[in-house]
Formats: C-alpha cells, structure tokens, sequence
C-alpha cells in the first residue's frame, strides 16, 4: 500500500514538473574596434554609423577640415542576455515569453546601462501567431537581415529599429500575411514643439493613431520574397505655451494676438520590396525602400512643415501649417557564404534623394510662406553609397571571429536661402560636395 502511495506520489510531481514552464538562458560578448578615417553622423559612440560629416573649415585656419582625421575606439556595450519561457498551451496555441537586454542605453549618454532590446509574449497556432510586445520594426524583415558585423546592421540602407506592437501573422502553403499596429518608445518621430524642432513620441501619441504596417510574403525551402506597406500618422505641430515668431522674419506679428497652428493630423506611407535566395553554401538578401517615414527606424526620409500666413480672411492673421513627405529611395543586397570554418561575404548600399534640386516652398497658399523646415533624416544628401567587405572564422558553435572594412560614401547638397524671406531655404547640387568614410573593424564573439 505504501508502495503504491509512494508511485502515486511521483506520478503527480512529475506531471507537475512536466507543465512547469521550460527556460533556455543564452546570450554572448563581443568586442568590437572600429577606426574611421573622419568624423560620421551616427549613435553609441558613433558606433552606429551612418554616413560621414561634411566638410567644415575651422574659422581662421585656412584650408583645416576639422571633421578629417582618423578615429578609434573599442567597446563592449553590444554584449546581449536573452531569456525564453516556453509555457503551456493556452486556448491550443503553444506560448513563448521573450525578453532580451544589451548594453548600449537608450541614448548617447547612457551608454553601458542596460536597454530593453526585445520583450514580448507569443501564441502560435497552426496556420496564425499572435505577437504583443517590443519587436523588430516589421521594415526590419528579420529573415533576411544582413549578416554584417557592426551596430549599424546596414543603416541607413536598411531599417534598424524595435517597436511596441500588436502583430498577428497569418500563414498556409508558404504564404503568409503580417498585419501590425506599433507604438514609439526609443525611435522617435521628429516634430515642432513650440516652433522648435525636437524629437519626441508626442507627436505619434497626439495623433491617437498607431503605425500600421502591412505585408504579404512567400516562404519556400530556398526562395523568400515580399512586400510591404507602411503607414505613419503624426500631429507635427504640439504646443504647449505660446509660440514664438521671432524667427519668421515678419516683426508686427510679434505684437499680433493670433491663434497658435490649428494641430492636424499628418500621415505618410513608404513601401518596400524583399527577396531572400538560400542555398546549402551561401544566402543572396535584397531590400528596397521607397522611404517617407522611415527616419524613425535608422533610415532616410522625412517630411517637410510650412508656416504660412492667411490674410485673406480680414484684417487678423492666420498662421497655418502644411505638411508633406519628401522622398528618398534605398536599396541593398547582402551576399555571404559558408566555406568551412571560413564565412566571407559583402554588403552594398545605395540611396538617392528623390526631391533634390526642388525648391520646398511648393504649396498652393493664399498668403506668403513664412518658414520651412526639413524633419527627418539625409534632406541635405543628393546620394549616397556603401561597400563592406568582410570574413569571418567561426572556431565552433560558440566562438567567431570578424573582420570587416567599410566604404561610406555622400554627397550633399548645398543651401539656397530665398531673397524676401531668409528662413525659406531649399536645396541645391553642389559639384563639391562628395565625401567618403572608411572604416576598419575587427570583433570577436562568443555565444552560450
């Protein structure tokens, strides 16, 4: 009898263990050097780079660029833990808990804290899978991001970016169709806040509207290819205390008691096309981007804001505000192979200003434009370019290591101020205007 108390007994504690969740601990180091030959726009100790700085002569010393000179650093801060929970069914999916942390901050200034990377709970069905929480940006198509070594993952020719979402993903026979609504956090859209620019997830949340992404895909044993649609709404203009027109150029308005921007919702879309060839030995990645809204995800393109003034209505002015995007189309492809212990492979990016040499001041208005402003990212870029070559030697599963150099080439475009009104600006081509960045870059890893 005690015997068969004692079997019972085991019987109900394994069944109790068996449904306790499963918990899979990994993570890895990674040092990375990294040495430009100038100074680069970019982030974390411009580790995340994106292209270089444009010339700028020092005042007084004649034909001394102040942005030229070679660079380096070394940083861990990239050194990631992840944890998984596979729980017990609910409502017949299987369940996964996620969350994943690094050292890189959520600013410049924070580096070495600890940043949430990825957090999020998953359901998955047969033919669906339900995902809430932080995630990659549905722009960063993680099946076919390329396999570079530095922070950077091929920004700004491909998006880098993770966001609070609701994302639900239907897929039969090899097709699938990805439906999500997302949320700022770290990336942020730039908008005015009392007439200055500043970057800020006000401008999303006033909106009262969420990002929403569509995509539709084909996932077969070798070939993976898609597309994808985006759309981003902002309310450009928050105030929160009177604003200021000094800076418009027009002094009576100054002593005029008129009302602030009326705020107005502002939407832009940008798409995006991908393909993905593996075979046993090497793996062929293409991206491309037509980018409207994408400055918030590490990429190019913005909007461009308009003041102007309305006196047609009588004798008390109406400042108002017009919005639209300016365009900026990238494309890359990413080719690496497996030989041995040995992995080399290369990265190319191109991107072109779609409304370079056009005057900003466009819209239909019936009173003068006072004010222009370009939010976003690579407004004052005709084009720009990038080669990274690199090998890699994995010693095993756990151990690799890289080198890398990479070839980041821009050309900017010069200022044209209008004659009556200062702060209406465009941009021009300027013969002048190309730069290029190298770097070299060596990291080792190791994975548990």
């Amino acid at each position: 009898m005690t015997r068969k108390i004692l079997f019972a007994t085991l019987l109900v504690a394994c069944s109790t263990l068996c449904a306790q969740p499963r918990f899979e601990f990994h993570g890895f180091v990674n040092p990375h050097f990294y040495a430009d030959s100038r100074q680069v726009v970019g982030g974390r100790e411009e580790m995340m780079l994106f292209y270089p700085k444009p010339q700028l002569f020092s005042e007084g010393l004649t034909g001394y660029d102040v942005n030229d000179g070679w660079t380096m650093n070394l940083l861990s801060i990239t050194a990631r833990l992840n944890l998984a929970v596979h729980g017990p069914d609910i409502l017949g999916a299987k369940t996964l808990a996620f969350v994943e942390g690094d050292f890189t901050g959520s600013t410049n200034a924070s580096n070495n804290d600890l940043r949430l990377r990825h957090a999020y709970i998953r359901f998955d069905w047969e033919h669906g899978s339900l995902l809430g929480g932080q995630y990659w940006h549905p722009m960063v198509v993680h099946e076919i991001m390329p396999n570079t070594r530095p922070l950077n993952m091929g920004a700004p020719f491909h998006p880098y970016a993770r966001y609070n979402q609701l994302r639900y993903t239907y897929s039969r026979n090899h097709f699938e169709a990805v439906g999500v609504a997302l949320f700022q956090q770290d990336n942020m859209s730039q908008g005015l806040l009392n007439d200055q620019v500043a970057s800020s997830t006000h401008f999303q949340r006033r909106s009262a509207l969420p990002e929403l992404h569509l995509q539709i895909r084909y996932n077969g044993q070798r070939l993976f290819f898609g597309a994808a649609a985006n759309m981003l709404t902002l309310q450009p203009h928050v105030y929160t205390k009177r604003p200021s027109t000094s800076h418009l150029g027009v002094d009576w308005l100054s002593g005029v008691d008129f009302k602030p921007i009326e705020p107005s919702n502002f939407s832009s879309f940008s798409y995006s096309l991908f393909l993905k060839y593996r075979m046993p030995q090497w793996t062929l990645s293409v991206q491309t981007l037509l980018n409207n809204s994408l400055y918030e995800v590490c990429s190019m393109g913005g909007y461009v804001s308009e003041v102007r003034l309305d006196n047609s209505a009588g004798a008390v002015p109406v400042l108002q505000a017009a919005y639209r995007p300016w365009h900026f189309n990238t494309v890359w492809l990413d080719f690496g192979r497996t030989s041995g212990s040995w992995r080399p492979g290369i990265f190319v990016g191109y991107g072109r200003n779609m409304e370079a040499n056009d005057e900003s001041a466009t819209f239909e208005s019936p009173g003068p434009t006072l004010d222009v402003t370009f939010l976003g990212r690579g407004r004052d870029i005709e084009y720009l370019w990038r080669v990274a070559p690199r090998l890699g030697w994995h010693a095993n599963t756990s151990f690799s290591f890289y080198a890398e150099a990479e070839y980041t080439y821009v050309h900017y475009l010069a200022v044209e101020h209008s004659m009556s009104t200062p702060s209406v600006y465009w941009y021009a081509h300027n013969p002048a205007g190309g730069i290029g960045n190298l770097r070299l870059m060596l990291s080792a890893e190791y994975r548990w």
